[in-house]
C-alpha cells in the first residue's frame, strides 16, 4: 500500500517526554510525526527520510525568502516521533480504524530506518520512545506545516 506519512513542522524549539522523562529534545529544526502503514519498507523510509532534510522551509539569512534553506543548512535538528494514529482512517463511524497501520515490529524498524537515514544525511536527530504514551511539545514556527506521504 505504501502509505507512511510524516506530519513535519518547523520548529523554534521541541521536546518529547516519556514518564516525565525528556526522551528527546532539539532547538530549531523540524518535528516529523511518523506514521507506518501496511506495506511500507525501507525503500519508503529512505525515500521520505530525504526527502525532509532536502526540503527547504527555512528563511534565506535576508528573510526576503520564506522558504529558502533546508534544516541542514540552518544547523538544524529534527525530531522523530512515532505516530500510528497518521494512519487512522475515520472514513466510516466515530471511532478511527486503525487496520492501515503497521504492525509495532513492522513499524519500529522502519522508524528506526527513517531515523538513521536523517543522520546520514548528516542531520543530528532526536526520537521520542516508540509504543510510549508521550507527550510533545513544541513551538511551530511560522507557522509551517507539511503533510508527505510516500508515492503510491
Amino acid at each position: 500500500m505504501h502509505n507512511v506519512k510524516v506530519v513535519l513542522q518547523r520548529v523554534s524549539r521541541a521536546s518529547v517526554r516519556v514518564d516525565g522523562d525528556a526522551a528527546g529534545q532539539i532547538g530549531v529544526g523540524l518535528v516529523a510525526l511518523v506514521g507506518v502503514g501496511l506495506g511500507d519498507d525501507h525503500a519508503d523510509a529512505d525515500r521520505l527520510a530525504v526527502k525532509v532534510a532536502s526540503l527547504r522551509v527555512f528563511p534565506s539569512d535576508d528573510g526576503l525568502r520564506p522558504f529558502d534553506r533546508s534544516v541542514g543548512e540552518v544547523g538544524g535538528a529534527v525530531l522523530v516521533v512515532s505516530q500510528f494514529t497518521l494512519l487512522g482512517d475515520t472514513r466510516r463511524g466515530n471511532r478511527p480504524s486503525w487496520a492501515g497501520a503497521a504492525r509495532p515490529e513492522v513499524a519500529a524498524p522502519l522508524i528506526d530506518r527513517f531515523s538513521d537515514a536523517l543522520r546520514s544525511a548528516g542531520l543530528a536527530v532526536e526520537t521520542g520512545v516508540f509504543g510510549a504514551d508521550m507527550q510533545v511539545e513544541l513551538v511551530n514556527d511560522g507557522p509551517v506545516t507539511l503533510v508527505l506521504s510516500s508515492p503510491t
